[in-house]
């Protein structure tokens, strides 16, 4: 019987252990998700930047540009 004990024993360590793995990961997915989140954020708003940089550098032109003289 000792076999037997010694089974159910490793039984009840490896589903202790799936659980605590199983825990972790959930944590991780919630992390990852979060860090994808604020990564989307940080990318949104560097593109809102180059957007608005992008505008200031092109030159305007007047709408009245082309006067004649004469």
């Amino acid at each position: 019987m000792s076999s037997l004990q010694t089974t159910i024993e490793k039984i009840k360590q490896l589903e202790a252990e799936k659980k605590a793995l199983q825990a972790e990961l959930h944590e991780l997915k919630k992390m990852a998700d979060a860090k994808a989140a604020s990564l989307e954020n940080e990318i949104a708003v560097l593109r809102e930047e180059a957007r608005v940089l992008k505008m200031l550098m092109t030159p305007t032109q007047p709408a009245n540009s082309q006067t004649k003289v004469g």
